[in-house]
């Protein structure tokens, strides 16, 4: 007897399909992931000059910041990027999770670009030399929407 539910694919995606899949999580986790964490270990050993200028930094994007103490901020914004790295290089971190915290942080080091003046040329938008160190921050966000773009596995 004929059954029309045997026509109705069991899977939605082939096994190849599972493979690229991966691949492509790969190629977007581990950089970005790497990139991240290193930044994070690395900012656990700044000493008080240079956590007042990421402080400053930040108070570009986002003026509250500058009422946070400069170490505390420091040490809350090294522990975040560590957690950052963490989730992108763990697998067992859903593609959805680890896209939307990294669009979220990078779409945070563009709102330093683009609320500092000094940062982008007279148009708003190009980046002066100044900015140039954290204008190449986007690819962090396209990384992130690709991420969480990607299907369930």
């Amino acid at each position: 007897m004929f059954n029309p539910l045997n026509l109705i694919p069991s899977g939605l995606f082939t096994k190849q399909d599972k493979v690229d899949l991966r691949l492509s999580s790969a190629a977007l986790r581990i950089p970005t992931g790497a990139y991240i964490l290193n930044a994070g270990l690395g900012k656990f050993q700044v000493d008080k000059e240079g956590a007042e200028g990421l402080r400053d930094m930040a108070v570009d994007g986002v003026p509250p910041l500058g009422q946070i103490d400069a170490e505390t901020f420091a040490t809350g914004l090294a522990s975040a990027e560590t957690a950052l790295g963490v989730a992108l290089l763990c697998p067992l971190i859903p593609n959805r999770l680890a896209g939307l915290g990294l669009t979220a942080f990078g779409a945070g080091l563009l709102s330093m670009y683009f609320g500092g003046d000094q940062y982008t040329e007279d148009d708003g938008i190009r980046p002066s030399d100044a900015g140039k160190a954290i204008a190449k921050d986007a690819w962090l966000v396209g990384a992130g929407i690709a991420l969480a773009a990607l299907p369930k596995k």
